[in-house]
C-alpha cells in the first residue's frame, strides 16, 4: 500500500492528513460522501468498470448494493481528475472484491472506476 502526500491509508481507524497518519475514530468525509451518494442512487459506472464487471461476470447491482457495508482500504483525496477511495466489498456470493470509487464534485455523485478480485 502507498502512503504519503495525496494518499491516506485507512485500516480500522487510521486517517491521513497530509503525509502524517493520525489515530481517529471517525469515518473520512470523502468515503462518507461517496457511500452516501451510492446508497442514494447518485452514481455512475464508468466504461472501464462496466467492461471489467462484464469480463468478470459480476452484476453491477452487487457492487452497488455492497457499498453500504464496504470497508475503506485507502483514501486518495488528491487523485486527479477526481478524489477516490479503494474499498473492500463483499458480493452476494460471499466473494470479496476491491472497488475504486471516485467523487464527482460538480455532480455530487460517485463513479465506479474499477473492480478487481483480490486473489486474481
Amino acid at each position: 500500500m502507498k502512503s504519503g502526500p495525496g494518499w491516506c491509508v485507512i485500516n480500522g481507524s487510521v486517517e491521513c492528513i497530509g503525509s502524517s497518519l493520525l489515530r481517529t475514530p471517525y469515518v473520512s468525509k470523502l468515503f462518507h460522501q461517496i457511500r452516501t451518494a451510492v446508497v442514494s442512487d447518485r452514481y455512475l459506472i464508468g466504461v472501464h468498470a462496466a467492461n471489467q464487471l462484464d469480463e468478470r461476470g459480476i452484476p453491477d447491482w452487487q457492487v452497488v448494493a455492497g457499498m453500504s457495508d464496504a470497508t475503506l482500504l485507502t483514501e486518495r483525496p488528491n487523485d486527479t481528475p477526481n478524489p477516490a477511495v479503494e474499498v473492500e466489498q463483499i458480493l452476494a456470493d460471499g466473494t470479496a472484491v476491491k472497488a475504486v470509487w471516485s467523487w464527482l464534485p460538480s455532480h455530487k455523485a460517485a463513479k465506479l472506476v474499477t473492480v478487481h478480485y483480490f486473489d486474481r
